[in-house]
């Protein structure tokens, strides 16, 4: 992860901006520091005319902008199986046709080998000119590699990422088990599932005897303690680049406002620029009707840090690190869902809820990499942004919890055989 600080300022030409922004600042907007290089401010986008799309088709829609317009020979992204029943199981594609990218319709929320069809690419003189599309794992390993491929010109789309599962199977788990809901029940089918800014999971329902689609929402609250472990990869717990720092634009959904009555399939989504190649791709999208812009400066209000270190201290992977008690049982429903009401209201919003899902990420995955690697090591693999974000919260007046946690971690591994 710490490749990111070498590798930013070659590819956006410079480095993202180094000042802290934290609670108590003036400023609402996005900053460069959490959210990386920006040739102009986050928007508020929606994306148009894409059906079945997870969202409203942004990503969709840009990718097939691109090979309309012919800037690209092809485009590599995560295509759904074949079998409705496989949801959660993505495969890397080249897509060379606008029905090929369709298939990439749609969050596949397991780990997904990205690379494996490079070498196709590589063997295909046809090919001179590529779109990516990836997580910010998956990006930085392309960028690494980028160089080698003999290509003419390299686009890079990528979306925000945190907590994929390891497996398709630990995906369908985290749906049956931490929500009771078993895929196929009622003539009900899972389309994807997302963690919302109202602290709830919304998980995507069809329906094969009817066009419209459902939603099962559940309060994070409500989540059984024991299925956190089981539904995230190790490797996103070490991972450091939710906002896909090396991609020339960046969609993502944190930063942007969630009214009560929204749906992914109706809300708004952040769209982050940050090179011309990121901004000749939105041009282009918008050219092509595929993207409207609704907001030219997405903001936020509320603190965030506060939140932030209370959400590391009851997380259950935390609990486990430190050797606390793990809560086997998530809340009531009825209370969950006035939990949720509660800190939709009165907690962050927009760009700020961002910071906080951000600052959380981070301080869970630091005390997780000090805990596998110790303090010098997993500092090490750290981008400097990260560090700052650690250090800060570790320096904070007022509230020692983050370091309170780092010296219970500390302790018990020194207690290891």
């Amino acid at each position: 992860m710490s490749r990111i600080d070498d590798l930013e300022p070659q590819i956006h030409d410079r480095a993202r901006a180094s000042e802290y922004i934290g609670d108590g600042s003036s400023t609402t907007d996005a900053d460069e520091f959490r959210f990386g290089v920006m040739s102009r401010p986050m928007m508020l986008v929606k994306g148009k005319t894409i059906e079945d799309a997870q969202w409203t088709g942004v990503v969709t829609g840009i990718a097939v902008s691109m090979l309309e317009e012919g800037l690209v020979d092809a485009v590599v992204c995560i295509a759904s199986s074949e079998d409705e029943d496989e949801w959660s199981r993505g495969i890397p594609i080249v897509a060379r046709t606008t029905r090929e990218i369709l298939r990439g319709r749609g969050v596949k929320p397991a780990l997904a080998p990205s690379l494996k069809v490079l070498d196709e690419i590589k063997g295909d003189d046809s090919i001179r000119r590529l779109l990516f599309c990836g997580v910010g794992c998956a990006v930085q390993a392309f960028r690494a590699v980028q160089d080698d491929l003999g290509l003419e010109d390299v686009f890079v789309l990528g979306t925000n990422c945190a907590d994929n599962s390891p497996t398709p199977r630990a995906a369908k788990d985290f749906i049956k088990i931490g929500l009771g809901l078993e895929d196929g029940d009622d003539d009900l089918r899972v389309q994807g599932y997302e963690f919302m800014q109202d602290f709830k999971v919304h998980v995507k329902l069809s329906s094969p005897s009817s066009s419209k689609k459902s939603y099962l929402k559940s309060p994070y609250f409500c989540l059984p303690g024991s299925i956190a472990s089981a539904s995230i990869a190790p490797s996103c717990l070490a991972c450091f680049d939710y906002t896909n720092a090396l991609a020339d634009v960046v969609v993502g959904y944190m930063a942007a406002p969630l009214n009560d009555s929204d749906t992914m399939s109706s809300s708004l989504q952040s769209l982050t620029v940050r090179n011309q190649r990121g901004q000749t791709m939105v041009s282009n999208a918008i050219r092509h009707q595929r993207l409207s812009v609704h907001s030219e400066q997405a903001s936020g209000s509320g603190n965030h840090e506060t939140l932030s270190s209370a959400t590391v201290q009851a997380d259950n992977i935390v609990m486990a690190m430190t050797g606390g008690p793990v809560k086997e049982k998530g809340m009531p429903k009825l209370l969950g869902n006035l939990m949720s009401f509660i800190m939709t209201r009165a907690g962050p919003k927009g760009v700020n809820f961002a910071r906080y899902s951000i600052d959380y990420h981070v301080l869970r995955n630091y005390l997780h990499v000090v805990d596998t690697w110790g303090e010098e090591k997993g500092r090490r693999l750290m981008p400097k942004y990260a560090i700052e974000i650690v250090n800060h919260y570790l320096g904070k007046d007022g509230d020692d919890s983050i370091s309170k946690l780092r010296e219970l971690i500390l302790q018990k591994k020194e207690l290891r055989p």
